[in-house]
């Protein structure tokens, strides 16, 4: 993608990489999983993948390193977006255009509607990390196509 960036766009690419994880994310990753409700998956996936920084993909996706997330969930607690426990997620990344991915503990990844988590309307995009790393994936390949990355 980055080879025929610069030529299609004018512009010199970003960064773009799925960073794998060090010792830090692993450690952040376990301490994850032991404060919250991880979907396995997830705590499966940082202890590989520290994170996923694609800037030149549509406006850019961005799949946060654990720490982030713990970070976060230390100074804003868990995503509400229902009436009950299985309404509550981790803020796990979001897209360039200001929408954020929230993965719930059943696993199902979410999107926010808006830029804002205040009284958050959440849309489902996946019903698991796997499938939602495989429509990222989709989404880089059509836009290595063709410009367009997509709805995600």
């Amino acid at each position: 993608m980055t080879g025929e960036f610069e030529h299609r766009h004018g512009l010199t690419p970003g960064t773009n990489q799925v960073r794998p994880a060090d010792h830090d994310d692993q450690a952040a990753a376990r301490t994850l999983a032991q404060v919250t409700p991880t979907p396995a998956d997830l705590a499966t996936f940082y202890e590989s993948i520290g994170d996923v920084t694609w800037e030149d993909v549509g406006n850019g996706y961005f799949l946060n390193p654990a720490g982030d997330l713990l970070l976060r969930l230390q100074e804003y607690g868990v995503v509400d977006f229902g009436t009950d426990e299985k309404s509550r997620g981790l803020v796990i990344g979001s897209n360039g255009g200001g929408l954020i991915y929230v993965a719930g503990p059943d696993g199902a990844v979410y999107r926010t509607r808006t830029a804002s988590l205040d009284e958050a309307e959440l849309d489902k995009v996946a019903d698991g990390l796997r499938q939602f790393l495989e429509l990222l994936e989709r989404s880089l390949t059509r836009f290595n196509a063709d410009g367009d990355p997509g709805y995600l």
